[in-house]
């Protein structure tokens, strides 16, 4: 089946014209000049004088791959056009830990209470969850950012993550919790923003590479070429990863990823950039495995022809200009993913007794805009911020599914075409929060307004009687709201508070089911979470840092099926307690150093259950009622860096439904993992006149060889890998 393109080159020729206009575009010179984009970390209360507390000054810039500036553990109360006084925020800095290889995000999210990865077989998909809102599968239930844009196919349609940036490209991560998150979307879970490096302008060109090698064929390679100079700025990367996983078969990866990055200041104040990526993974799917199956083989596969392919495209072009007292920054861009699947039919709980491929492929072209603007501004004696924008997104997505002939277990297209339609979605919001200081106080209260419009047209369905066929369309235009609050109780500690609301609304599948007897409620409505934030936090001292806070998520309305009818069908509170800390043992004993062995510590208590509606009184899944991230990390200045990462989640379900049958178990049972992290610099020196280093690293995952597993799905348990390892090398130069 092919597809129609030439409405897609008209979108992109539209886009380019208007990418032409920003850049061209004239503005007024007489501002202050100042760098890019995201803020330095400052103190979260500022300097004290007297009884006054004033704002820091704002320090714009962005950090390189060679800088290493070690940020966090949460968020300063501004950064560039976001305020995040009075939210639970963290920051997972990159630099403070040996390089973390094969995106091991069970490693990245050590230090952050409440954030679950759902472990596959291999990296095919980002499978993330938070505080026991909603399935982790594709982390639907966040949303995902890349530089403050979503990377998700549809925000709202199908808000699902197969592509995610490389660690290796990365400076750190952002996270803002649950509806707090309001200048970045509606999710229910929160934000998750990966920040990327910006090119070192202070050499011509510069050289990093990395290559690692592992356990069960893993080769793993990302470089990076950057440099430019006082105007120009230029960030080029390349990454590759492949493997076949610990499973027998069919479960091969294999994936591909560039980007190019330009950085033009117009003058002090004015800058462009514009950035192109490209991605292509394929990813073998090797089934799930019942109870029985899993006690006596865990690493055998479920099916040999099962595939995931993706297949994604970004271009962006962004205007900012910067001012004594404010910074706008706008963004345009346009994508299109391709996402293709086969499967073979007949599979349930680890088993499988179809003879056909599903063969699925869906495509989203996205075209989008998000503008911002942060002004700083005196009010009752000191400065206030207010930040407001806008943003919209229009995505056409086709979709078919085909099936190949009976027998026919190998082919990647059908003899027969089973559901052919067209999906669009259109999606804006408008959105302001304002920071009002009042001495050790701040006050910050947001809103934002949300049109989401989607529609569906069924041009083939061959479960369906031809007069049955869907062409219908929804909307829903939905404010929000929240407020932050915090108290500056010393200098460096912070009381604070948040309250705010979230919704979830339909997806394509929820709203518009493709089943010959489904059927949605007239009155489906939005889910819609209120959360709940109390909390108090600190950087006392050089060597202490910590966060205590107690929450509480009210999610109702929630959606599933009662028989064939899809509707709302319940409320869940969940609710609890949020620990994080650090303690530098050699700063502590001996003052600050270059050597630095510091405790970390991330707890999370979880009561969740749902509370009215069909599975009243069952635990909402992927809710452990704890979960406890601990260990050592070590580093010696530029030298070198160990860390021993210790997880363990308690038990908990897999299903709202709790199930446990003879055939299916969706039981996660509790498990503790041990991770060893290491890199070095052995060398350094000069290589014709410029400088050079060499590093090696290594590491051993789950080093207890865990027998365990924290994903199960409609196909089985899927088990997460034993005991692996590997090494590698990087050159900077």
């Amino acid at each position: 089946m092919s597809f129609d393109r030439s409405r897609l080159f008209l979108v992109k020729q539209r886009v380019a014209c208007a990418l032409l206009a920003i850049v061209t575009s004239g503005l007024p010179a007489t501002l202050a000049a100042q760098g890019t984009l995201a803020a330095t970390p400052v103190d979260p209360v500022g300097e004290t004088a007297g009884d006054v507390v004033t704002l820091p000054p704002l320090n714009v810039q962005g950090e390189t791959q060679g800088d290493r500036l070690i940020q966090g553990p949460f968020l300063p109360e501004v950064v560039g056009t976001a305020i995040h006084a009075g939210k639970k925020t963290s920051v997972v800095d990159f630099d403070a830990m040996p390089q973390i290889q094969t995106d091991n995000y069970r490693q990245a999210f050590a230090k952050t209470p409440g954030l679950l990865t759902s472990e596959l077989s291999n990296s095919s998909l980002l499978s993330l969850s938070y505080r026991g809102i909603g399935d982790p599968h594709e982390s639907q239930n966040l949303m995902v950012l890349k530089d403050g844009i979503p990377f998700v196919l549809d925000p709202l349609g199908y808000s699902t993550v197969y592509f995610a940036p490389p660690f290796e490209g990365l400076d750190r991560l952002e996270f803002v919790s649950g509806g707090a998150a309001l200048l970045h979307g509606a999710q229910p879970s929160g934000a998750l923003n990966y920040i990327t490096h910006v090119p070192d302008r202070t050499q011509q060109w510069g050289i990093h590479t990395q290559h690692v090698v592992g356990s069960d064929g893993l080769y793993s390679t990302f470089s990076t070429l950057e440099g430019g100079d006082h105007r120009v700025g230029y960030l080029a990367n390349f990454d590759h990863r492949s493997g076949d996983s610990f499973r027998t078969r069919n479960s091969d990866f294999d994936l591909n990823g560039g980007e190019v990055a330009l950085f033009l200041d117009r003058d002090s104040n004015r800058r462009v950039i514009v950035r192109v990526e490209s991605y292509r993974a394929d990813h073998g799917e090797p089934g799930g495995r019942s109870p029985t199956d899993y006690v006596l083989d865990r690493d055998r596969n479920l099916v040999d022809n099962d595939r995931i392919r993706l297949d994604r495209d970004f271009g962006l072009v962004g205007y900012d200009v910067v001012g004594d007292d404010f910074l706008w920054q706008t963004r345009l861009w346009g994508s299109e993913v391709v996402r293709f699947s086969k499967r073979q039919t007949g599979q349930g709980f680890g088993t499988v007794n179809g003879n056909q491929l599903a063969i699925n492929q869906h495509t989203y072209e996205t075209v989008a805009i998000d503008s911002r603007l942060r002004v700083d501004y005196d009010f009752a004696g000191s400065t206030s911020t207010v930040t407001f924008g806008l943003t919209g997104m229009d995505i056409r997505s086709p979709i078919f599914t085909e099936r190949t002939a009976p027998g026919d277990l190998v082919s990647d297209r059908g003899a027969s075409l089973r559901f052919d339609a067209l999906r669009t979605s259109r999606y804006a919001a408008i959105f302001a929060e304002n920071l009002f200081r009042f001495d050790r106080l701040i006050l910050a209260p947001a809103a934002r307004l949300e049109l989401n419009e989607q529609s569906m047209i069924e041009r083939v369905n061959v479960a369906k009687p031809l007069a049955n066929l869907i062409r219908n369309d929804r909307s829903e235009l939905v404010p929000l709201g929240g407020l932050g609050a915090t108290y500056a109780v010393t200098r460096a500690t912070e009381a604070y508070t948040n309250i705010s609301t979230s919704y979830k609304p339909p997806t394509y599948g929820d709203a518009f089911p493709s089943g010959g007897a489904d059927s949605v409620s007239s009155n489906l409505e939005a889910g819609r979470a209120m959360s709940f934030e109390l909390g108090f936090r600190g950087h006392p001292t050089t060597w202490a840092s910590f966060d205590a806070s107690l929450f509480r998520v009210d999610y109702d309305d929630r959606f599933g099926r009662v028989g064939s009818n899809i509707q709302n069908v319940g409320r869940s509170v969940n609710q609890g307690l949020s620990l994080a800390g650090e303690l530098d043992l050699y700063d502590l004993i001996n003052g600050p150093a270059e050597l630095s062995v510091t405790w970390y510590g991330a707890y999370q208590y979880l009561d969740a259950e749902f509370v009215r509606g069909p599975l009243r009184g069952k635990a909402p899944q992927y809710a452990p009622r704890h979960m406890l991230r601990t260990g050592l990390v070590m580093r010696h200045g530029r030298e070198w860096k160990f860390a021993a990462l210790f997880t363990h989640l308690s038990n908990h379900w897999a299903d709202d439904a709790n199930t446990l049958t003879a055939t299916q178990d969706w039981r996660i049972p509790e498990y503790i993992v041990l991770d060893l992290t290491a890199e070095g610099r052995v060398w350094a020196g000069q290589v014709a006149g410029r400088d050079a280093e060499l590093w090696l690293l290594a590491g051993i995952n789950n080093a207890l060889d865990e027998t365990y597993y924290s994903r199960v799905r409609s196909n089985g348990i899927d088990p997460a890998a034993g005991r692996n390892s590997y090494f590698g090398v990087r050159v900077e130069f």
